[in-house]
């Protein structure tokens, strides 16, 4: 019996999220770039200003929509500081100290971290395969940690290394677990608020939220030593974090639900892991190699924890339908 290919609608959100966190883990993967050119607080304050002059359009509400209830107003803010403003600090400092390769890695917690925190606060089911991807996940990481203890011939150097390494992947997991707060927040919000709203305002929290320190840092920074091309990568960054990842994950969230979103997270360190290795010339050691390999296995397990059911959407309630009434008996 050929199988049934899915409906129009599900397959471009699949498409949607796949794709939001392959940008996701591109930029990450750059990032080591743009931190040797700017401090962390300061591109994250460009970042954001430059998306918010891109998306002044998409803040106001519409006619038909109503106002914002001070929970979705707490939410957004939620959103915001732990999707986008911890996040950015978080996984920056991380990729920059631990390298792009492993934050490809840790990163791959994410499906796993996704699934515990749907099933703590949006009550989803949690399978064993489930536990079993979790404790995956974290061999994955403790690998990663541990391979840089070795001993080495340049102990002092490698000392120094291992403590720096260490601590960028210990802010790699907690961008992991920001970013999957950031995906459940996000389905809360995708029911009632229209994508490309939502992506507008949690910016605009994130500008205001690092706008103190951006200013301080940008009063003595050599804007004239930047090259052309870290300006244009740091554009791409902008835009591809703050405006178009967003508003393809919140635009997946409307169909998918939390749990089989996380699913799609995978792409991230997949990403990552690609441009450390193939484009910035990260050298790549068994480890590594090892990592991936549980990274891939807990996925594997998320995957064939159940099928990817279909989700209604509550943001548009379908209007009631009248049963006909049969004629009353003679």
């Amino acid at each position: 019996m050929p199988m049934t290919p899915p409906e129009p609608s599900r397959a471009l959100a699949y498409c949607q999220l796949a794709l939001s966190m392959a940008l996701v883990g591109a930029y990450l993967g750059f990032s080591p770039v743009l931190v040797s050119a700017f401090p962390v607080m300061l591109l994250a304050w460009l970042r954001f200003a430059l998306a918010a002059v891109a998306m002044a359009g998409w803040v106001p509400r519409s006619a038909a929509e109503p106002r914002l209830s001070r929970e979705q107003h707490g939410l957004l803010f939620l959103q915001s500081l732990l999707g986008n403003f911890l996040f950015t600090i978080l996984a920056l400092n991380g990729a920059w100290l631990a390298g792009a390769t492993s934050a490809g890695v840790v990163m791959a917690a994410l499906p796993a971290c996704v699934a515990l925190m749907s099933r703590i606060f949006l009550k989803e089911a949690l399978t064993p395969q489930i536990w079993s991807a979790t404790a995956c996940s974290a061999a994955a990481v403790a690998l990663l940690a541990l391979q840089r203890a070795l001993p080495t011939d340049e102990a002092s150097a490698a000392d120094k290394d291992w403590h720096a390494g260490l601590l960028g992947h210990l802010m790699l997991l907690g961008a992991v677990v920001c970013e999957a707060s950031y995906v459940v927040v996000g389905k809360r919000l995708s029911a009632t608020i229209r994508a490309h709203r939502v992506t507008a305002i949690i910016n605009l929290w994130g500008l205001a939220l690092s706008t103190p320190a951006g200013l301080y840092l940008a009063w003595s920074f050599q804007f004239s030593a930047v090259e052309a091309a870290t300006w244009g990568l740091l554009v791409f960054y902008a835009l591809a974090a703050s405006m178009v990842t967003v508003w393809l994950w919140m635009k997946g969230l409307q169909t998918v639900s939390a749990h089989s979103a996380g699913i799609f997270t995978v792409f991230l360190p997949l990403s990552s892991a690609a441009v450390g290795v193939g484009l910035l010339g990260e050298p790549w050691s068994a480890a590594h190699g090892v990592a991936l390999l549980l990274a891939l296995v807990a996925v594997w397990l998320v995957t064939r924890s159940g099928p990817l059911p279909p989700v209604p959407q509550p943001s548009e309630p379908a209007e009631p339908t009248q049963t006909p009434r049969s004629p009353p008996a003679p």
